[in-house]
C-alpha cells in the first residue's frame, strides 16, 4: 500500500526484454535506504518487487501483464520516474491510499501554466476509469497523489502545483505522453456493495 506521495525521481539505467517481460533496472537513493530483496517499490505508481539490489541502483521484472496493462513497457534507459516506498503504519498519510495495481493508461491531453504559477493538466481516460472519478476526489497519474479539478465526458483535469511538478514526473510530461492511472479503491469497494455481485461465472 502507497500513499501517492512520491519520495525521489530515480533513473532507468537498463530495460531488458525477457520473453515477453522485461528487466527494469532504475537508479535511486532514497528508496534503497532500507530496500531488500522482495520488497516492494513503486515505479510510476506500478508496485514492483526488488529482484536484484546494488549500492546506488536496484531491478525489478515486469511480465507480459505488467507491460500490457501500463505505460512501463514504454521506458528507455535515461527516463525519469516516480519512486514511492510501501507507506507504514506509523506513517503519516499525506496522500490517499494507493495500491500500486494500475486501472489504465491515459494520456496527457493538454497542459495549460495559470497566472498563479499552477499548471491545468487534462488527461484522457477510459469511460472505465472515468466513472470512479468525481470532482474534489482523489486519483493517482503516474504514481502521484491528486485531486481533481473538473471532469468532462473523456478526460479529467488536474490543478499541479509548482512543487510536485519539480519533484515528480508530471513536471516533463507533455501532450501525448501515456501516464498510469490508478482510481480511488473506496470506489470500487462502494459499487461493489451496492450493485451485489456479478452475475456472470467461470
Amino acid at each position: 500500500m502507497f500513499t501517492g506521495i512520491v519520495e525521489e525521481l530515480g533513473t532507468v539505467t537498463a530495460v531488458a526484454a525477457d520473453a515477453g517481460g522485461a528487466r527494469i533496472e532504475i537508479a535511486a537513493a532514497r528508496v534503497l535506504a532500507d530496500a531488500e530483496l522482495g520488497a516492494s517499490i513503486a515505479v510510476n505508481g506500478c508496485c514492483l518487487t526488488v529482484v536484484e539490489l546494488r549500492a546506488d541502483r536496484w531491478a525489478a521484472d515486469a511480465v507480459t501483464e505488467t507491460l500490457d496493462r501500463t505505460s512501463l513497457g514504454r521506458l528507455a534507459a535515461g527516463d525519469a520516474v516516480n519512486l514511492e516506498r510501501p507507506v507504514r503504519l506509523a506513517d503519516r498519510l499525506g496522500g490517499h491510499l494507493v495500491q500500486g495495481h494500475v486501472d489504465a493508461v491515459g494520456t496527457l491531453r493538454e497542459r495549460v501554466p495559470v497566472a498563479d504559477g499552477s499548471t491545468r493538466m487534462t488527461f484522457a481516460a477510459p469511460a472505465a476509469v472515468l466513472r470512479y472519478v468525481v470532482e474534489k476526489g482523489s486519483i493517482t497519474v503516474d504514481g502521484v497523489s491528486l485531486t481533481v479539478a473538473g471532469i468532462a465526458d473523456d478526460a479529467f483535469e488536474i490543478a499541479v502545483i509548482p512543487h510536485t511538478l519539480a519533484v515528480t514526473t508530471l513536471g516533463v510530461r507533455r501532450p501525448g505522453d501515456p501516464v498510469n492511472l490508478e482510481v480511488d479503491v473506496l470506489a470500487k469497494y462502494v459499487e461493489r456493495l451496492l450493485v451485489g455481485p456479478s452475475s456472470t461465472k467461470e
